[in-house]
């Protein structure tokens, strides 16, 4: 069991942090549960190790009932107290499982690092024209360019257009260890409205591949006045499955309209 931290309010001594056990127990009498809720007052170490066994609850209970143990009966258990070892084995149970969740913490937060470098949550957006936008594209033609660049190299495509919104999709796919590189290409849609591209999987499970903004101008717009909107957009994402799992994909607003279905 891990020892009493440094600079706690009145420095307390070992045997008091070690109470907590039998204070989650419900075993101390009440001389002891006060002397130990006063020390729980200025321990924050006592603190989270008593809201750790306060979730083990059940545990407990199940504890109290094991058999050739010699304790008593759950109703019973305020007559009788736990060896110290059975209260020192369970404060290092959820010391142990607290450390689990810091593991598990640190290889979730490398993950997300890891996809957010080289993984399907990328995403790159391009138009061509964006003048008028702000952040990356219109300070950074080059990274915006890119995303039509990573579409280009992508030679899985298949293209829809809906006849009632006329709005025409082609998605490119590329198969990755992670599972599917998806990019968009956009056109014919009119602005403003939030959107995203859904992969659908034949087993009927739905990913977000990405989402973006159309602009009051819109997009891919034959007929435009302006070369940014007359220009297509495009959108690079990822979804888990492989390409072989997906089934078609839907481009949806916000609101829950479909704009256009692509076949895989």
């Amino acid at each position: 069991m891990s020892g009493p931290m440094q600079g706690s309010v009145g420095s307390p001594s070992p045997s008091e942090h070690e109470t907590v056990g039998a204070y989650a127990l419900g075993i101390l009498d009440d001389a002891e549960a006060t002397a130990f809720e006063m020390h729980l007052a200025g321990c924050e170490w006592c603190a989270q190790q008593l809201d750790e066994l306060a979730g083990m609850e059940p545990m407990l209970a199940a504890l109290a009932d094991l058999p050739g143990t010699g304790t008593p009966a759950i109703g019973d258990s305020l007559s009788a107290r736990p060896s110290p070892r059975l209260v020192e084995r369970l404060v290092d149970e959820v010391s142990e499982r607290r450390a689990q969740k810091r593991r598990r913490s640190f290889f979730l937060v490398a993950a997300a690092a890891a996809l957010i470098i080289g993984g399907p949550l990328t995403v790159l957006a391009a138009t061509g024209g964006d003048s008028g936008t702000k952040g990356t594209e219109a300070s950074a033609p080059k990274s915006a360019n890119s995303a039509k660049a990573t579409f280009d190299t992508l030679s899985s495509r298949v293209t829809a257009t809906d006849a009632a919104s006329k709005v025409s999709a082609t998605v490119a796919m590329g198969e990755k260890a992670w599972g599917t590189e998806i990019g968009v290409e956009l056109k014919n849609v009119s602005g403003p409205e939030k959107c995203s591209l859904i992969a659908v999987g034949k087993n009927g499970e739905r990913e977000t591949v990405s989402s973006w903004s159309v602009p009051e101008w819109g997009y891919g717009l034959p007929g435009a006045k302006t070369e940014q909107a007359k220009n297509p957009l495009y959108v690079m994402g990822g979804a888990a499955f492989k390409t072989n799992e997906i089934d078609h994909f839907e481009v949806m607003t916000f609101e829950g309209k479909k704009l256009v279905q692509i076949d895989a």
